[in-house]
């Protein structure tokens, strides 16, 4: 998860030789830019995109939809990190659609505001953004972690372009790694992959701790660990490895190295290229093998 730890583990990062400035970086998240950083498949399909309003029990949460242009295929819902629902992932959910999928972004925010709750180019690491995010962030639970994604399951399975003779995916990025597990456990006849990105809490001495949940699920997982979050808490990849084991459940959990927390997202300033697309390959054989 993103805290103060986070802030001056990328503080450190950044100020190396070699990193981008901070102008360097305003310059990158133009729409443009980013969008060159998600290259386009050679198979690459038309997509048709646009917003929605999806009924939950505390409301309608405003999302992004995007799938192929035709036919049916498999749902994916995409939790974006903890500055929310932005260009980035409407984006990166572009591009899954791409591929195949019929993509769900949502915005976990809903209940307080509407996306984007920060503006293009914005960093956890500026105080000013963690003081619009955090409160919003701490709005959040289990709880709601659950009834969002037993909602956007249902509506995922309610669209035309969505084949629902095949399982959905969800993945998550940051806090949207727990919410993704706490998916795979709230509707597993439903859910048969899940992956998570730079995942913060998956595994805490709490009683709702995430990892707890594994036995109640169906989903095959992969589990993407930022090398700095993975010095701080070392034996949390063992503990999620003993638990998929235990259940039976197929789990790729490796440390990228390298990386520090927030890497995959390309409006992050530490986004890593390499790793990035070596997570997205990963994720998509994960779809390929276990959505049937």
């Amino acid at each position: 998860m993103c805290d103060e730890d986070t802030v001056e583990d990328n503080k450190k990062f950044l100020s190396g030789a070699g990193y981008l400035s901070r102008r360097q970086f305003n310059m990158l998240t133009a729409g443009t830019a980013l969008a060159m950083l998600l290259p386009r498949d050679a198979n690459a399909l038309d997509v048709t995109e646009g917003n929605v309003n999806v009924p939950t029990p505390d409301g309608l949460a405003d999302c992004y939809f995007v799938h192929p242009s035709s036919g049916k295929h498999a749902g994916v819902i995409m939790w974006p990190d903890i500055l929310g629902l932005r260009p980035t992932f409407r984006l990166m959910g572009k591009r899954l659609a791409e591929s195949g999928y019929s993509v769900l972004v949502v915005n976990p925010y809903y209940r307080g505001v509407k996306s984007p709750v920060v503006s293009e180019g914005a960093s956890f690491q500026d105080p000013s953004i963690r003081s619009t995010v955090m409160p919003l962030y701490r709005q959040l639970s289990a709880e709601t972690h659950t009834t969002d994604a037993r909602a956007f399951v249902e509506f995922l399975d309610r669209q035309t372009v969505v084949d629902t003779g095949r399982k959905i995916g969800a993945m998550g990025y940051c806090m949207g790694g727990p919410i993704t597990v706490r998916t795979a456990a709230a509707v597993p006849e439903r859910v048969g992959a899940g992956a998570t990105f730079h995942g913060g809490g998956l595994v805490t001495d709490e009683e709702d701790s995430p990892h707890l949940l594994v036995p109640e699920m169906k989903a095959h997982f992969l589990i993407a660990i930022a090398a700095n979050d993975d010095e701080r808490d070392p034996g949390a990849k063992k503990v999620l490895r003993e638990t998929f084991n235990k259940a039976g459940l197929p789990a790729e959990i490796e440390v990228y190295e390298g990386t520090m927390h927030g890497w995959c997202p390309p409006d992050n300033p530490v986004y890593n290229e390499t790793q990035a697309e070596r997570a997205w390959t990963r994720l998509l054989v994960l779809f390929e093998t276990a959505l049937g």
